[in-house]
């Protein structure tokens, strides 16, 4: 029998972990733009799209809103991958998108979970008001625009999108252009395909 790849073994654990269809898709979002980078750069996209799934598995179950530096999210999720064998570069990868954890990013890996994380629900929030609620229209000049607009979406960090980029060494139109074409492949599961479709 055929060993299941590291993102089928992710999407698995992302279902028994999260309830939440918000929080479910905002993993599938960071994954597919992973994935994508990945594949751009020549990684593992197997392994950054099971990062991408999994970088907020214990999120609902430990929300730590009080960005504890050792308790809750991420730390409760990291913890038990470790315990079942994941490797040590998905978990610190994982540790490492959340500042207060104190992991410093390093690897390509850790610096594109970083980027893309904040960015794709932000992707995602813009395609939502769009009056067709699709991916396909939205581009990086509506984006940016929005980024601007300190009302919309505040809960996304627009510091976090832009340090992203910087961390990356890429100019920040070239990865929300990416992770728009990302997010595109994958408007059904997403719920972005629009309202005639």
């Amino acid at each position: 029998m055929a060993t299941e790849t590291l993102a089928t073994q992710a999407l698995n654990i992302l279902h028994d972990w999260v309830q939440s269809e918000s929080l479910r898709k905002h993993c599938y979002a960071v994954a597919d733009s992973m994935k994508h980078f990945a594949q751009l750069r020549g990684e593992d996209g197997d392994l950054w799209e099971a990062v991408g799934l999994l970088h907020d598995m214990d999120y609902e179950r430990h929300p730590n809103l009080e960005r504890s530096p050792t308790d809750g999210h991420p730390f409760v999720g990291v913890a038990w991958l470790r315990d079942h064998g994941w490797s040590e570069e998905a978990c610190r990868a994982i540790l490492s998108h959340a500042d207060y954890a104190n992991v410093s990013r390093e690897s390509s890996l850790e610096k594109t979970l970083y980027a893309v994380d904040e960015l794709s629900s932000f992707i995602v929030a813009v395609a939502l008001v769009r009056p067709t609620k699709s991916i396909h229209d939205v581009d990086v000049r509506a984006v940016k625009k929005k980024m601007k607009d300190k009302a919309f979406a505040r809960a996304v960090n627009r510091e976090d999108i832009v340090r992203g980029a910087e961390e990356l060494g890429i100019p920040l139109d070239d990865v929300i252009t990416n992770t728009i074409t990302a997010l595109q492949a994958d408007a059904h599961r997403l719920g972005l395909a629009g309202a005639s479709a």
